[in-house]
């Protein structure tokens, strides 16, 4: 690992999220029994997945509207016991006459608005404009926790 990659200023994003996830990889660690099965790994993945989305929203804070959603979302399914089920959704393309064009980029347009809604979190009831701010700040959040994550994986990999 690279000592310039490795922020060692307290406050900085990226060092708040890496302390905040390696407690949590701790105590997953030592909660769980070793893995069995594919059921087990994929339960254990999904616990990982879910430590590093908490991790990285209380490392923003209540700044940002999509973490405060995020954290609000885990909590209620950990209250729950319960992990949502991923929907397969399929579309149907139609054909459409061209003075329909025009209507059919603004649907489109509407759509891709309503697609980062589901993404990011809190999205529901965002305005545009401030669905772009927080879909941009989302974006730099999960680009730092993929860094720091495979930071992670280089300093306890056996070097080659």
């Amino acid at each position: 690992m690279d000592n310039q990659k490795l922020s060692t200023n307290p406050t900085s994003l990226k060092t708040r999220f890496a302390l905040r996830f390696i407690r949590s990889l701790t105590r997953i660690k030592m909660a769980n029994t070793p893995v069995s099965s594919m059921g087990t790994l994929r339960k254990r993945s999904q616990t990982i997945k879910l430590a590093a989305d908490c991790s990285m929203a209380s490392a923003v804070g209540s700044k940002r509207s999509w973490s405060r959603s995020a954290l609000l979302k885990i909590r209620s399914r950990a209250r729950l016991h319960a992990f949502a089920k991923e929907k397969v959704v399929t579309k149907k393309k139609k054909k459409c006459n061209r003075r329909d064009v025009g209507e059919v980029v603004i649907q489109q347009e509407v759509m891709g608005a309503n697609e980062l809604r589901q993404i990011v979190p809190g999205g529901e009831s965002m305005e545009f404009l401030n669905l772009l701010k927080e879909t941009a700040h989302y974006i730099k959040c999960l680009n730092t926790q993929v860094e720091v994550m495979q930071n992670i994986v280089d300093l306890y990999s056996p070097s080659t």
